[in-house]
């Protein structure tokens, strides 16, 4: 029972933990990736499809929560969180089974189903949590949820850790269900907790004068910049490893350098406060993007590990501040908007990196891989291409490369691959190569609207954080 007294501080880390449990899962997924294309004969298209259902459903979720949650309340949107975490992980565990009875499709459809159920766990829990913080915290927003949201990275961490350790030793079924133990932890943090409503919905603001803030051009400009934040960090975090340790001809490797990044953004998170009252939330955002589309394009042409090091960092830095900024950046300039329009920005980021991301950066790497080896060795290509072709929105239906073939020739060293595996290899290499520097457009395109946002403040005097007395007015 709650005790009718909130206390603030507790909530904000049991926020962070249940955006730890979601990074988990996540970082253990992009581990196993692999075993999923090995063991179900995936190809890079539809791995990347199982990973997009992950996130499509956390951005329908998160809206359509934003929308309910002062009505349903925040306390029982968490409960339900839970529920859907804890079904994910039973339904993706029986993949394997599927399999054995129905084939490829059955797993697939077992994946993405449990797929689904996780990512509406993740969008119920941070349905409730961004808000909630943005509410506890009304004077520093920005930098209490870049705090919340380090338990993005740290989850990364723990569940890379997992892969780290357990890939090649044990089951992926076994690793998948390692991130439970965030969700029961924070489960129990919720219980006996009093959970206020938005600052919005305290101060009495109508559910219509909350959907009235769409109508401000600056907040569709936010909307439509934060599809991009979206494809650009989730999108390509489902992909870093899995393209990384092929550069690095490690896995390991790969996932080593993914600790790393995401490492480096969990302790930079930490000190968002004295950066953005040195440089303001746009101007943290401008400098944030340019060192993204830096980075992708470094990380794409890489060689050797001192030079993936050095581009991961330059890319780790980029990518740290732009998801928590954004939502801090809406809070602040429009608070009238309570939970919805929180709700929005992350459901946007989410639907994009879900149905675009992941799935697009997949496509890229199939379609760079395959158009080199048929361009270099046709009949090479005809021997490793895969049964079924591949679409993505209203580009090209491409046929791809067999995930099982091509994980038997990753999984050899230089030295033992034939002539034609190592045109293989060299295909594939340059798929997520051309992947990353094609995807490097995206936060190049997005500092050119920082940069207008950043204008467009400095024109009205400067960021100024909005209050609803203001909004009133």
């Amino acid at each position: 029972m709650s005790n009718g007294k909130t206390n603030a501080n507790r909530l904000l880390w049991a926020g962070f933990m249940a955006i730890l449990a979601a990074g988990v899962g996540f970082g253990v997924r992009g581990g196993i990736l692999d075993d999923w294309g090995v063991q179900y004969g995936f190809t890079q298209t539809e791995k990347g499809e199982v990973t997009g259902f992950g996130l499509v459903g956390f951005g329908v979720v998160i809206l359509f929560g934003a929308l309910l949650a002062d009505v349903i309340g925040y306390g029982k949107l968490m409960i339900a969180a839970f529920l859907c975490h804890f079904s994910s992980a039973v339904l993706t565990l029986f993949a394997t089974a599927a399999f054995k009875t129905g084939g490829k499709e059955a797993a697939y459809n077992c994946l993405k189903w449990g797929m689904i159920l996780f990512s509406v766990g993740n969008g119920l829990a941070e349905a409730v949590v961004n808000p909630l913080v943005a509410s506890l915290f009304p004077k520093n927003r920005t930098h209490y949820l870049n705090i919340l949201h380090a338990g993005w990275p740290a989850g990364l961490v723990l569940g890379a850790l997992v892969s780290y350790f357990m890939v090649g030793k044990v089951r992926w079924e076994i690793q998948w269900a390692m991130f439970l133990l965030p969700v029961v932890f924070y489960g129990l943090m919720c219980l006996g907790q009093h959970f206020p409503k938005s600052e919005a919905s305290e101060k009495g603001v109508s559910f219509a004068s909350m959907l009235g803030e769409f109508a401000a051009p600056l907040l569709l400009v936010l909307l439509f910049v934060h599809a991009l934040v979206g494809y650009v960090e989730l999108g390509t975090d489902s992909w870093i490893s899995n393209i990384t340790g092929n550069i690095l001809a490690s896995p390991q490797n790969g996932l080593l350098l993914f600790i790393y990044t995401s490492t480096l953004m969990f302790i930079l998170r930490f000190f968002a406060g004295p950066i953005v009252h040195k440089i303001s939330p746009p101007g943290l955002l401008l400098v944030s993007a340019c060192f993204g589309a830096t980075g992708l394009t470094l990380l794409g042409n890489a060689n050797g590990a001192v030079a993936c090091i050095v581009a991961a960092s330059v890319y780790g830095v980029g990518k740290t501040f732009l998801w928590p900024t954004m939502l801090g950046v809406v809070s602040d300039r429009f608070p009238k908007g309570g939970a919805i329009t929180i709700g929005a920005i992350g459901g946007v980021g989410m639907l994009s990196a879900g149905l675009l991301g992941g799935p697009g950066i997949g496509y890229k790497q199939d379609y760079f891989a395959s158009r080199d080896l048929k361009e270099k060795a046709p009949a090479v290509y005809e021997a490793y291409k895969a049964p079924n072709e591949n679409k993505f929105l209203f580009f090209p239906a491409i046929v791809g490369l067999d995930g099982t073939k091509v994980g038997e020739v990753r999984a050899k060293d230089a030295d033992k691959r034939t002539a034609d595996e190592t045109k293989v290899h060299d295909a594939d290499l340059i798929g997520g190569r051309t992947a990353l520097k094609v995807t490097a457009a995206i936060p190049a395109t997005m500092a050119l609207f920082y940069l207008g946002i950043l204008l467009y403040f400095k024109s009205k005097g400067g960021y100024k954080v909005v209050t609803l007395a203001d909004n009133k007015a």
